[in-house]
């Protein structure tokens, strides 16, 4: 399938404007073959003027033909073949089996929402039968369903090219929910984005729907994302990146004459406690497992475990040691971009030089755009003294926290962050130390998990990928599982309707 860099507008395409940028090699840092237009203030009005008005035929969709089309979308990206591997993985430096498993996430989830929507259970139907008897008051026939909210505006992520990006989980859920689409491609990976962007297109074109229900806007720069935010016909807004950019964002929502919810996956330094009975029986096999996780897609997930809390003593030295012996032989790794490979390179040079944090080990050196993973300890005393060791490094890197006693542990969670996951190594003997802590680790993440790690997320009906703030701008949501859907849905209430006035579903 050959690029063309056009803007994909409402069924059509049409060259952006607004200055042009290439995709970069993650490897090398050499801009690829193709450029993208970046799209005007006219490009963004027309987009979203156009979900609008699909907006008004796509929300009462039948459910049966709204699933179709998701799975068309599914067949769609499957259709696009090898191309769109091979796509990614210059873009992104990510391995073909990394990115092949992520198409197979990618499809499998649209399919996923393809199955909620012919179930129809999201639409929340209640009835509330009249009494005209009921004294002192009758009682009114009341009818409940949920429905969608409007246009919603999807930012790519950089880490997940296709399962959370142009048609990734945000965007599945809210086409779902009945939500006509307005994506802003990322510009790390812009060819994979067209790609499957096309695929969009094509699968609203085999299900006969109105050419709004979605568009792919491009822009190396804020410019889109920041009118597509501000723009009314936007009702909601999905957004994986950095807190910076969520929090941005947010703001611009905020300051709307009709304020829109932000649903904005940012930050997470992912705790993980080692307790002591599982350190002595099996601290070589938790170290590395954990090194496996650190290092998986050159840490560049955001459930990477960032941050170990253990007690000190024999059973973490024996961990410390084991993770000690293994990062040495882990090569380093292409990172997204050049500015992701500076900013990680950037944040281990703080850790190491900083007073209190002692550098453990790392792996083996790589080039610029390389990052080298790498391990460091500081004590619970320094590190709740010290509240830059609480700062996110996007990348491999791990810092151990040496706690004198379970009591100070706690005084370390107690001034932590929302979280997306926190994951506990437990062995028999801990489960008590386990058991009360777990009221507290439920208002702190999201998800917790035992003798795990939070890389790997299954999309499943009973997953929750968010969590308290910064870890998302809503710890009520989630952003994988079918739970997604709720995000872009209201509930309405019908009072003394007649029949020929309710919507079909409530009749």
């Amino acid at each position: 399938m050959n690029l063309t860099g056009n803007l994909l507008l409402a069924g059509s395409e049409k060259r952006g404007a607004n200055g042009e940028f290439a995709g970069v090699e993650a490897a090398t840092g050499e801009p690829l073959d193709v450029l993208f237009g970046g799209a005007t203030a006219e490009d963004v009005e027309h987009a979203t003027k156009q979900a609008w008005e699909a907006f008004s035929e796509y929300r009462e969709t039948d459910l049966s033909r709204r699933a179709a089309f998701l799975d068309a979308i599914a067949d769609e990206i499957e259709n696009i073949g090898d191309d769109l591997i091979v796509r990614a993985m210059a873009e992104t430096g990510l391995p073909r089996g990394r990115l092949e498993g992520e198409r197979t996430r990618t499809v499998g989830q649209l399919r996923l929402f393809a199955k909620e929507v012919r179930d129809g259970r999201f639409q929340e139907l209640r009835f509330d039968s009249a009494d005209p008897g009921r004294k002192p008051l009758p009682k009114p026939d009341l009818r409940l369903r949920n429905i969608a909210l409007g246009p919603v505006a999807v930012f790519g992520a950089s880490n997940f090219p296709l399962a959370f990006s142009v048609a990734g989980g945000d965007t599945a859920s809210a086409l779902a929910a009945g939500c006509p689409v307005v994506v802003k491609a990322h510009s790390a990976h812009p060819g994979t984005s067209e790609l499957v962007g096309r695929a969009v297109q094509t699968a609203v074109a085999r299900a006969g729907l109105h050419p709004g229900t979605f568009s792919l806007l491009f822009d190396a720069g804020f410019e889109v994302g920041q009118r597509l935010v501000a723009d009314p016909r936007i009702r909601a807004v999905g957004f994986t990146g950095s807190r910076r950019g969520g929090t941005a964002l947010i703001d611009i929502a905020s300051r709307r004459k009709q304020p829109i919810p932000v649903y904005a996956e940012m930050s997470s330094i992912n705790p993980v406690i080692l307790f002591p009975a599982a350190l002595k029986n099996r601290a070589a096999d938790i170290a590395s497992s954990f090194v496996a996780s650190l290092a998986l897609g050159a840490g560049q997930f955001c459930t990477n475990p960032g941050l170990l809390l253990a007690l000190d003593g024999e059973g973490l030295d024996a961990f410390v040691s084991q993770a000690a012996r293994l990062l040495p032989q882990i090569d380093a790794q292409a990172m997204l971009t050049p500015s992701i490979a500076k900013a990680y390179c950037d944040g281990v040079a703080k850790l190491t030089g900083h007073p209190e944090v002692r550098v453990i080990a790392s792996g083996k050196p790589g080039s610029q755009f390389d990052g080298t993973a790498a391990l460091f300890e500081t004590s619970a005393d320094a590190f709740l003294a010290h509240h830059e060791l609480q700062d996110e490094v996007f990348g491999a890197a791990g810092l151990i926290v040496r706690c004198k006693d379970l009591e100070q542990l706690e005084q370390v969670l107690d001034v932590l962050e929302g979280q997306l996951t926190i994951a506990l190594h437990i062995a028999e003997d801990d489960e008590p130390a386990a058991r009360g802590l777990v009221p507290k680790l439920e208002l702190l993440a999201g998800r917790l998990l035992v003798n795990g790690f939070g890389t790997g997320v299954e999309v499943s009906p009973a997953m929750v990928h968010g969590g308290p703030y910064p870890a998302t701008a809503d710890g009520r949501s989630t952003s994988v599982g079918t739970l997604a859907i709720y995000r872009f849905l209201r509930p309405v209430s019908y009072q003394d309707f007649s029949p020929a006035l309710l919507p079909v579903a409530l009749r």
